[in-house]
């Protein structure tokens, strides 16, 4: 099921137009201990946990509280997250979490299934994306009653906070926050005998011009640009500095087809210039994330990415790479760069113990044993105090994300607002847009009105 079908199959369900067949899973479900050498294995036994559970109920016979836990990510972090569940009920006996997970791929699909079939986990894991989508549909319960009285946000950025805000109610907690941005390689550019640009100055073309400058100074070994047109981020940060939006505040769409045009004329301009590779190495390095990347492999100088990135890129590559403000953040109308939520705290609306999974997320979010152990996996912690106390024991490249973070926050705008049913949808849009324009399929124009057109009728 792609992510278009399974927001159909949802909305289908959930206004009674369909129905989910029975899955064959009967008894109580059984917790599992998830370590890094099982995590791999045990993701099918828990992802028939997830499916077979009755969201929330107590577990038979001894009148405990158990709650289900639904997130997704590597097993790295499937490991730790076991982790924190261990330390929570160490704590808190009588409460047991029976933890799910998926990878990224399958987990908006799992999660509108068992939402349609009446499973909604307890607590999950949320994406700004889907915040509207499960929100607005009676899926997630509004937080309010919680917060200070159960859950503590008195430590929180207030500008973060309403990125999980849906009419005036709070429906999703930031995890942490990270920025979209350009990590660079020294090295490759010193190689190439070209100097790092002044992220303080450079404009789009700048950047595109220097990229292209590294890819001939290297004699075609190292590109100078990963790429630059299929990433939804990308497009909304080029907006704002335009004075535009991806959304507006009402939910419709703020990005006007000019500004599209513009923007995919500068892809297609890095693209001919030689600062990105050819389309198919392209296509491939883009489906590999950041292990395959050109970066990670010593193959490019530039590439887009999100600042809580930079670690796994970092080790991958073996190099003391860099973070570089977006260009045109000082050349165009405005800056368009914001601090967005990685990822966001939920429960489920249906819970039977709303009190108890808001003192778990509270734990999740404001405990400082809880962040030893998760450092930046999710972001740089929401609770500032929180990422004060953790951050010397970061990796180097996380303090270096937290250190960039912190010099680039006074000169960011506020977040978007929560964008509207269907915006999961517009990553997988922009991608396949750009796959076409990368095979000469289309015209920039032709692009544009496109995006345009899936972008609206998916968010209507």
């Amino acid at each position: 099921m792609t992510v278009l079908g399974a927001r159909r199959y949802f909305v289908r369900a959930m206004s009674g137009q369909g129905t989910v067949a029975g899955s064959g899973c009967s008894g109580p479900r059984r917790r599992t201990r998830t370590t890094t050498a099982l995590a791999s294995g045990l993701l099918g036994l828990s992802l028939v946990a997830a499916a077979c559970g009755g969201g929330g109920d107590a577990a038979e016979g001894d009148g405990n509280v158990q709650l289900e836990f639904l997130w997704w990510g590597s097993d790295t972090r499937h490991a730790y997250t076991q982790e924190l569940i261990d330390l929570y009920e160490e704590r808190n006996p009588g409460v047991t979490i029976e933890g799910s997970f998926t990878g990224w791929d399958g987990y908006w699909d799992r999660l509108a299934t068992s939402v349609a079939g009446g499973e909604t986990p307890d607590v999950l894991q949320m994406e700004s994306r889907y915040v509207g989508e499960y929100a607005s549909r009676g899926s997630l319960l509004a937080l309010d009653d919680h917060l200070d009285d159960g859950i503590d946000i008195s430590d929180h950025d207030e500008e973060t906070l309403v990125t999980g805000q849906l009419d005036g109610s709070t429906y999703a907690l930031p995890t942490g926050v990270n920025a979209r941005t350009l990590i660079a390689d020294p090295q490759a550019f010193e190689d190439a005998g070209v100097e790092v640009p002044d992220d303080e100055a450079w404009s789009w073309e700048d950047m595109i011009r220097s990229a292209a400058s590294v890819t001939e100074g290297s004699g075609g070994d190292v590109f100078g640009l990963q790429s630059i047109g299929g990433n939804d981020t990308n497009i909304e940060v080029f907006a704002r500095q335009r004075g535009e939006a991806l959304f507006n505040d009402d939910g419709s769409v703020g990005v006007s087809k000019e500004t599209l045009v513009e923007f995919w004329t500068l892809a297609e301009q890095a693209r001919e210039s030689g600062a990105e590779p050819r389309p198919s190495l392209t296509v491939e390095v883009e489906a590999g994330g950041v292990d395959q990347s050109l970066l990670a492999t010593n193959r490019g100088a530039l590439g887009f990415w999100w600042t809580n990135e930079l670690s796994a890129m970092s080790e991958a590559s073996g190099r003391d790479l860099e973070l570089l403000r977006f260009p045109g953040e000082t050349t165009e109308q405005q800056p368009g760069m914001y601090l967005k939520p990685a990822m966001f705290w939920s429960i489920g609306a249906d819970t039977e113990h709303p009190e108890e999974a808001a003192k778990f997320v509270d734990f999740l979010l404001n405990d400082a044993e809880a962040a030893e152990i998760t450092l930046s996996d999710r972001g740089l912690p929401a609770n500032i105090s929180i990422r004060d106390q953790i951050s010397g024991q970061l990796t180097e490249a996380d303090q270096k994300s937290a250190a960039f973070v912190e010099e680039i926050s006074p000169d960011l705008q506020p977040p978007p607002p929560v964008p509207p049913q269907g915006a999961g949808e517009v990553a997988a849009i922009a991608e396949q847009i750009h796959e076409r324009l990368l095979f000469d399929q289309m015209t920039v124009e032709e692009a544009a009105e496109e995006f345009l057109s899936q972008v609206e009728a998916a968010t209507s």
